[in-house]
């Protein structure tokens, strides 16, 4: 098993180097194969060596080789944080079926949380071939282990967020459309796990989003109309919720039916 690990570690890596392309290109609707990976400031291409995740950033000191511009931080914590995601959903499924599909939320989760602080938008052409994708790599599951029960539940979960966040969307001040679009994605994929994932996962997103909505009020940097990504606090509560959401569902039981 360790072995998978570090595979799918140096996977996570490769993936968030490519996931820094999508997220400085995609909301600008520019290609992602060409131009070739280049300095912002000064327009060089980027040499091979420096396009190694995180030790080419390292190299360079955070800096262009050729303009000295500053590189920003980020890129080397996207590709950090797509690689320890990677790791952990590979230690949480293992080699089964659903490793695939799971790995390929945890990298759009990483892009689209990031889209999002950055412009305040969920950018359609990742969100939506992405139902097309979880369908067609959770498929070998439900084949392999006759698992149409969790995929009828995920699909059902999927209505059932939608229909929350479509509700939601219509208050004032209420979500954006890109959180009603990415809801249903989400509820897929929890939806396969369980309804205690869903519910957790669910319930998650609007407990970050508010406690993080109500620090930046207490420290004046938001206001009650400031308009806030809910984005990430999504993504971050359905991995709460595929990560711990038994364990919490255990928990919370345990409180209503106390042990004698």
């Amino acid at each position: 098993m360790l072995l998978v690990l570090i595979v799918v570690a140096l996977l996570g890596l490769a993936v968030g180097s490519f996931l820094n392309v999508v997220i400085y290109r995609v909301p600008r609707n520019e290609s992602l194969i060409h131009p070739r990976s280049h300095c912002p400031a000064c327009g060089t291409e980027v040499r091979n060596r420096h396009n190694i995740p995180v030790l080419g950033w390292l190299m360079l000191r955070g800096r262009c080789a050729d303009c000295e511009s500053p590189i920003s931080p980020r890129y080397p914590l996207v590709e950090t944080l797509t690689a320890v995601l990677f790791v952990a959903v590979a230690a949480k499924f293992g080699l089964t079926w659903e490793l695939p599909a799971y790995l390929y939320l945890a990298a759009i989760a990483v892009a689209l949380a990031a889209i999002d602080l950055d412009v305040m938008r969920l950018p359609d052409k990742i969100v939506l071939p992405s139902y097309v994708v979880a369908l067609v790599l959770i498929a070998p599951a439900v084949i392999a282990h006759h698992s149409w029960a969790q995929a009828g539940r995920g699909l059902i979960a999927a209505a059932v967020l939608y229909a929350v966040y479509f509700v939601f969307a219509m208050l004032p001040s209420g979500m954006g459309g890109g959180d009603v679009k990415l809801a249903p994605l989400l509820g897929f994929y929890l939806g396969w796990l369980g309804w205690s994932s869903v519910l957790i996962g669910a319930f998650a997103a609007f407990l970050l989003g508010g406690v993080v909505g109500a620090a930046l009020m207490a420290m004046h940097r938001a206001g009650r109309k400031s308009r806030i990504p809910f984005g990430p606090y999504m993504l971050a509560g359905a991995f709460l919720a595929v990560f711990a959401g038994a364990p919490i569902a255990d928990w919370y039981s345990s409180l209503l039916v106390p042990s004698a």
